[in-house]
């Protein structure tokens, strides 16, 4: 089969948006409440840190344990790895994951800023400067045959939308409005002319929205 490009397990609010304003290092996702749009992930008995028994199953469960199918390698934007922007101020800083990062595959990090690859456990991070066709040829060598999961921001997603790389997108709306910050779309309602669409609710309150190439 051939390789493709997926955005999996992506969550928004109501209204669009895939984090607040002010991000920090103590707040990564700005005035938005990391719980109101990702309690859904960490209820399901799927869920990779969960350490008690139990847990949802259902379609939840599902798309979280879909999450690593078949990736090898992963994009995301210099936000989702740092919130600093402009030079990079410390090299020692190595994301908000710790010693052992959730990828498990090369992951590419665009920024106009480079620096100097490093690796943790299993994952690699490289720091490419390019625009979404160039960061996408690489990540597609490194993944050898696999997909090529693209992480987020909503800033990086919308790039390579625009730029019609997007394959498959399962975007997660979570029953809570931020009225400001990084947006993904005014309405999903935007991409039906690329896109099939499916519509799930989910008994956790998020509403799946899974589109395909027509």
């Amino acid at each position: 089969m051939p390789q493709m490009v997926r955005v999996h397990n992506f969550n928004v609010s109501s209204d669009g948006y895939a984090a607040g304003e002010g991000q920090s290092l103590e707040r990564p996702f700005g005035h938005a409440d990391p719980a109101a749009l990702f309690s859904w992930t960490g209820a399901t008995a799927s869920w990779p840190t969960r350490t008690d028994p139990g847990g949802t199953r259902g379609l939840d469960d599902y798309l979280v344990r879909d999450f690593h199918r078949n990736i090898g390698a992963e994009i995301m934007g210099r936000n989702k790895f740092d919130p600093h922007r402009g030079p990079w101020r410390d090299l020692d800083w190595q994301g908000w994951w710790g010693d052992e990062p959730p990828f498990h595959t090369p992951v590419f990090v665009m920024t106009h800023h480079e620096r100097p690859s490093f690796t943790l456990s299993d994952t690699t991070f490289h720091f490419v400067n390019g625009d979404a066709q160039d960061v996408l040829e690489l990540a597609l060598a490194a993944a050898d045959g696999k997909d090529v999961r693209l992480g987020g921001g909503a800033d990086t997603i919308r790039q390579f939308l625009d730029a019609d790389l997007v394959d498959t997108l399962h975007v997660a709306v979570a029953p809570v409005e931020l009225g400001a910050g990084s947006r993904l779309w005014s309405s999903p309602e935007e991409l039906l002319d690329r896109y099939h669409r499916d519509v799930v609710p989910s008994d956790s309150g998020v509403v799946h929205h899974l589109f395909w190439r027509k």
